[in-house]
């Protein structure tokens, strides 16, 4: 099973590029198809409202459950004060399994923390280079899972994604995706460091190319067992904490994965209503 974390899916109304106006799916699924790809993580393209977006997307997802998981996208300003309701609306009625957050709508706040933390659903946020939050993030909440993409910075800032290697290697609850690392040698340092149970695959489709994301993985010539886990286990092992509905107790410790038998996928496509 090759699992790809990192796809945008919809339509934004920002209509200033891509990001924000469309991310249609026709060729990505082919060009995934190609490659071998067999599951998607989708969440929405920038919008203005992301309680619209996420519904959006949910019934892309709930129309091939058995192809695509669904991360909530949310803003971390306008949608203060809501962002439990959000998150607990994509769990429970959409059947989503994790969070979505990006930097260039606002720093990461509480209380998206704290209702990841009652559904124990991964975060994977885009912090745009601003690495230095990662160590606030996996201190105040280790049991939160913080997918941190493109080694931290899309925009192939070498210092940040060097900078980050650091807390990536320290913490059991800071992961990291290939998606849009260009600078190779430091993917190679991250499954060095970190170890492949630390690395995501995920491309950010539909506007980069699946196949070619993926091809960076298997340039790593990893040992089969932990090939596997980079294109599909650490994600499994992530989404198979998650709650379906909020825990008022003690959370589940975030440790990164261990084994290397197969793990089979905990968000079954038969499990919520199309």
């Amino acid at each position: 099973m090759i699992i790809d974390c990192h796809c945008h899916a919809g339509k934004g109304d920002g209509l200033t590029g891509p990001w924000d106006t469309a991310a249609p799916l026709h060729k990505y699924l082919n060009r995934a198809a190609a490659a071998g790809i067999t599951r998607t993580v989708l969440f929405a393209a920038f919008h203005s409202d992301y309680a619209v977006a996420n519904r959006e997307v949910a019934q892309i997802v709930s129309s091939h459950r058995e192809r695509f998981f669904g991360f909530a996208f949310v803003h971390p300003e306008r949608d203060r004060g809501r962002v439990w309701s959000m998150v607990r609306d994509a769990v429970m009625r959409y059947g989503f399994c994790g969070i979505k957050v990006h930097r260039h709508d606002g720093r990461i706040s509480r209380e998206i923390c704290e209702a990841a933390l009652s559904f124990s659903l991964p975060v994977l946020y885009d912090v745009m280079g601003e690495v230095s939050v990662v160590e606030l993030l996996a201190t105040e909440y280790p049991d939160v899972a913080f997918i941190i993409p493109h080694l931290g910075s899309f925009g192939d800032d070498w210092r940040a994604q060097r900078a980050f290697l650091d807390p990536l290697s320290r913490h059991a609850n800071v992961f990291t995706d290939t998606s849009a690392v260009r600078r190779f040698e430091l993917l190679e340092e991250a499954v060095e460091r970190a170890g492949p149970e630390k690395i995501l695959f995920g491309s950010d489709g539909p506007w980069l190319h699946p196949g070619v994301e993926l091809s960076k993985v298997r340039a790593l010539r990893l040992a089969p067992a932990a090939e596997q886990l980079v294109l599909s286990g650490n994600l499994l092992r992530l989404i198979r904490r998650v709650h379906r509905y909020a825990r008022a107790g003690a959370p589940v410790l975030v440790r990164a994965a261990t084994g290397t038998g197969e793990i089979r996928d905990p968000w079954a496509a038969d499990q919520f209503p199309a």
